[in-house]
């Protein structure tokens, strides 16, 4: 059987994301998130964003960012980049309110770089995982649950996601099947949870965030001052990305994935968020106090990158808030 996917064979873009001026200042004239074409790995480093001018070609990373060391080294093929070792800021660096650069993860050993001594790893939740709940029913020996602050991010409702296929609760007749992720976006701020989880637990939390792409970032404590240790954070993928990288470029296994839903495009900015699974992100950060629940509302945004999720609920999705999950779900997704 030959499954086709669509747009797989259109140039290389972010899908067709309009903000443009949240990637720019990122990535310059670069693939979005050291995002590689045609399956080649790339673990690149990603500069952060900034106000000032562009540094000089002369400047070095470590004069950029200090505390940020990567070593290079060439590879077979002489092109592809080493993966890359974080340290965390030290204590004579002065804090500034700026975006945490973001090192990309490509496969498990990346993240056995940054487990901790104790033998955990930090990950960083922004929606379903603002619920400690929910957290542990995933992760139920999960340790250090806490909020934190995320500089130069922002929450997007921008691709379908199969699980709700599975659970009943997608509505493709009214595009109400997206789940969230985050993407870059200068100025943002996002209030998020962190967590440890143990080492052994990093191939199901892999397979578990399959379609993400995995980002190391240093979150900060809500008074500013950065994390010693950094954490994972699922960010927005691409769809050639993962065809070529998650799915080897097999139609067979996209399909078992994706196209048995009737999923041929998996990041897009047409689709609304399920209803069950936004009621649900609301109520998890709500829990977590008005500051979070404040900031999950105004920095969440549709797929259109302009309609926040506190317009939306007063508009097209009200009386979201006030529908129950399905019984065999309102405890796994009840806030």
């Amino acid at each position: 059987m030959e499954y086709r996917i669509r747009g797989r064979k259109k140039k290389y873009t972010w899908n067709g994301m309009n903000a443009r001026s949240c990637i720019t200042p990122l990535l310059g004239s670069a693939p979005p998130l050291g995002g590689s074409r045609r399956g080649v790995r790339s673990t690149r480093r990603l500069s952060p964003l900034r106000s000032e001018a562009k540094s000089t070609s002369s400047t070095r990373r470590s004069d950029r960012h200090p505390w940020l060391s990567v070593r290079m080294s060439r590879s077979r093929v002489g092109a592809e980049m080493a993966s890359p070792e974080l340290h965390p800021p030290s204590s004579s660096d002065q804090f500034v309110s700026s975006p945490s650069p973001a090192i990309q993860l490509d496969d498990e050993s990346d993240f056995h770089k940054l487990v901790s001594p104790d033998g955990f790893i930090s990950i960083c939740g922004f929606g379903s995982l603002l619920s400690e709940r929910s957290a542990r029913s995933t992760f139920p020996d999960l340790i250090d649950f806490r909020v934190a602050r995320l500089n130069g991010f922002r929450r997007v409702f921008a691709h379908a996601a199969p699980i709700f296929f599975e659970r009943g609760i997608a509505r493709p007749e009214t595009m109400e099947i997206s789940s969230l992720s985050v993407e870059p976006c200068e100025g943002e701020v996002l209030l998020v949870t962190v967590f440890r989880i143990q080492k052994t637990e990093i191939p199901s939390f892999m397979k578990r965030e399959l379609e993400f792409r995995f980002l190391a970032i240093f979150p900060e404590t809500l008074d500013g001052k950065p994390f010693t240790n950094p954490a994972v954070l699922c960010a927005r993928y691409s769809d050639e990305e993962f065809f070529n990288v998650r799915c080897k470029g097999s139609e067979e296994v996209y399909y078992q994935l994706y196209g048995r839903y009737n999923i041929d495009k998996i990041w897009r900015d047409d689709i609304l968020p399920c209803r069950v699974y936004l009621r649900h992100c609301v109520l998890a950060a709500k829990n977590l106090g008005d500051a979070v629940c404040n900031n999950f509302l105004d920095h969440t945004y549709l797929g259109d990158r302009k309609t926040t999720i506190r317009e939306y609920l007063a508009t097209t999705g009200s009386g979201i808030m006030d529908e129950e999950p399905p019984n065999a779900l309102k405890a796994r997704y009840g806030g």
